[in-house]
């Protein structure tokens, strides 16, 4: 193989020039440079929110090519048919690519890897997306950790990479492969009326997301501890966002981390600790894969949850109109956003899966559909968490009260006024912002009255033991 021959960069899920070490390893050969991000079944296959954020990634991440003298080659269809293609249009001699854990995306990957190697070509998955490969961390037994805190012990004092700078020079080909339009793709389809609602609340970049990670360890990680439990402050990093897109890396994050620790910042180490929860959610997406789709703990297969998602109730919980105002007020932060304050995220999703013994996989694909930080692994382990079913040491029979958190974390009900219009003396605009995201199908309007709670939160919590007592396992 020449040295002059082109590398192909397989683009995917990490939306940067830093710390990237595909694109460090493929620059650093001084070889020519393609960057290619392909729409195939990954992309075809996300909800509206997040293919929308991601078409909003990707031209931001074309024009952050763009001035760093290369660009972003856009295809579309089946990934090693693509790639084949472009290795034939450009004579290029070998493919890079970061390295993905979901099961369908290593399946692809496994394919390509050797598809490629097969006919010559020099095919490298690099890591990057997370900071312990899953397959590294193991129990004194030699298997997987299933719990969080013996996970966290085995891995907080492991060596993390220091970040990688951008490349000095990323040398372009003397002829780029035609690209189709991003435009043409119409990512932003699903979301209808609500883009251009969500579209303020967006941190869109590699920029912005140092910018929010430089903002936060300045002024928000020493009163972490505290803040992060209250939705009505700004007392988060906000980076999931961009986690979940590669904006920022793991690594980045995680010795700004250090240093604010290092630095005697309260919230340090419990910042530290989030990050690690996101490791956990892939350590367990790769060692059992069902969590993605099935009940963590397989005797929960015989719980009696509802699995019907037309049911009134459901639409309630989704139209935030279930007459308790935590609830509501975190889905509707959900559709205005893109995002939901993470205590909110517990009590919605105990809510549903309790108060309303709806299965957890409802509120699973509700997310895919509205989270501009979906994440396959997190979503899915979230979810179950919530649920029950999932690595939980504190199972089904720990049901959040809706009503007694509002208080606890919101005392001056600024988070509830915050986003709920009906029956408020002064309508905030964000509260009416929900109404001008919302389908006119669902004929809701600011003058509505509130509603009555859907179900007794007493009543609620009551049925859901009493369905946990007397279970079939």
């Amino acid at each position: 193989m020449r040295e002059t021959t082109p590398v192909l960069l397989w683009v995917r899920r990490d939306l940067r020039l830093s710390d990237h070490p595909a694109l460090a390893q493929a620059a650093a050969s001084g070889r020519p440079v393609i960057p290619v991000f392909i729409q195939d079944f990954s992309v075809d296959g996300l909800g509206a929110a997040p293919k929308w954020r991601l078409g909003l990634g990707l031209g931001h991440h074309q024009a952050a090519l763009m001035a760093a003298g290369s660009r972003l080659i856009l295809r579309s269809g089946p990934a090693r048919e693509v790639l084949e293609a472009l290795i034939g249009e450009t004579g290029a001699g070998a493919v890079y690519w970061m390295r993905a854990y979901d099961p369908a995306g290593v399946e692809r990957d496994a394919q390509v890897k050797t598809a490629l190697r097969d006919r010559g070509v020099d095919a490298q998955s690099f890591a990057g997306h997370l900071m312990f490969e899953p397959w590294t961390v193991q129990t004194g037994a030699g298997g997987f950790y299933k719990v969080y805190t013996p996970f966290w012990k085995a891995v907080k004092d492991r060596d993390v990479p220091e970040p990688l700078p951008r490349p000095g020079r990323i040398a372009a080909p003397d002829h780029w492969p035609a690209s189709e339009a991003l435009d043409d793709w119409d990512l932003g389809a699903g979301m209808q009326r609500g883009a251009e609602v969500v579209r303020p609340f967006v941190r869109l970049g590699e920029d912005a997301a140092q910018a929010r990670l430089g903002a936060f360890m300045t002024h928000k990680v020493s009163g972490y501890v505290d803040t992060r439990n209250l939705p009505a402050v700004d007392g988060t990093s906000g980076l999931s966002e961009n986690l979940s897109l590669g904006e920022i890396t793991p690594h980045q994050c995680w010795h700004a981390g250090i240093r604010a620790r290092q630095a005697g910042k309260a919230g340090a180490e419990t910042f530290l600790k989030e990050l690690v929860w996101r490791e956990f959610a892939y350590h367990l997406m790769w060692h059992t894969p069902r969590i993605l789709s099935d009940n963590w703990k397989a005797d929960w297969d015989a719980f009696p949850w509802n699995e019907d998602p037309r049911r009134a109730e459901v639409r309630a919980w989704q139209q935030g109109r279930t007459g308790i105002r935590f609830v509501d007020a975190a889905m509707r932060e959900l559709y205005v956003t893109g995002r939901m304050h993470n205590r909110g995220r517990m009590i919605v999703g105990s809510y549903l899966t309790k108060h309303l013994l709806s299965h957890w996989r409802i509120g699973q694909k509700w997310f895919e559909q509205t989270l501009i930080d979906w994440d396959p692994a997190s979503n899915a382990m979230g979810w179950q968490w919530a649920a029950g079913s999932g690595p939980d040491a504190a199972p089904f029979f720990r049901v959040f009260n809706p009503v007694t958190q509002l208080e606890k974390f919101d005392p001056d009900h600024a988070y509830a006024d915050r986003w709920i219009a009906e029956g408020a003396v002064k309508l905030s605009e964000d509260a009416q912002r929900y109404f001008d995201a919302i389908p006119k199908s669902w004929n809701m309007a600011a003058q509505d009255p509130y509603p009555q709670p859907i179900v007794d939160v007493a009543e609620g919590r009551k049925r859901a033991l009493n369905a946990y007592e007397n279970r079939d396992f």
